[in-house]
């Protein structure tokens, strides 16, 4: 599962290149920086008109209940349930990020990320709620890296596959079961 994540402009160069393309077609709407809760308004990266663009979007996918959020979405199921199948055929996403939180059994806060890079690029899906773009983060089962800490993780996309995870729908099923990339920690 993924409960939070990290969105820190200062850390990488390519989360301020998001944001400057984002900001040109915003003009100064205010994007979070820092630590990302479920129904905050983030970038998101999407297909438009072939290409992957940024847009805002709000985490969480609303319950059919009225009460609460669905913020994460198991990509080994994503497929046959409803709530995300038409999402998963032609509304896929890529959720830019500088890493994602998980607690261990202490509840120590623990920041996952990529080794070598500041930015960490999570799959993800989007859909339409009267008229607000929201969106879910796919988890997978963790690799060795997450799984003394948690037995779920983010479905995370390498940067050179951010265009195919969007664009390319013979890709889409290799990409849902892949195991992902190994992580660093950073206790906090």
């Amino acid at each position: 599962m993924c409960g939070r994540y990290n969105f820190t402009v200062e850390e990488s160069d390519e989360i301020r290149e998001i944001l400057k393309n984002l900001n040109a077609k915003i003009h100064g709407q205010e994007v979070r920086n820092g630590e990302v809760f479920p129904t905050n308004q983030m970038p998101l990266l999407i297909n438009e008109q072939g290409s992957s663009e940024p847009v805002l979007s709000i985490w969480g996918f609303p319950k059919f209940d009225k009460k609460g959020v669905i913020i994460n979405a198991r990509s080994e199921t994503a497929s046959q349930k409803v709530t995300f199948r038409d999402s998963l055929l032609s509304r896929r996403c890529i959720i830019p990020s500088t890493g994602f939180y998980e607690w261990d059994r202490e509840k120590r806060k623990i920041l996952f990320r990529l080794e070598g890079t500041n930015a960490l690029y999570m799959a993800g899906l989007y859909r339409y709620y009267q008229d607000e773009m929201r969106f879910v983060i796919l988890t997978t089962d963790a690799n060795d890296s997450i799984s003394d800490v948690h037995h779920r993780m983010p479905l995370v996309i390498p940067k050179d596959e951010i265009d195919a995870w969007i664009m390319d729908d013979k890709v889409t099923n290799d990409i849902l079961h892949r195991v992902p990339p190994m992580l660093i920690r950073q206790e906090l």
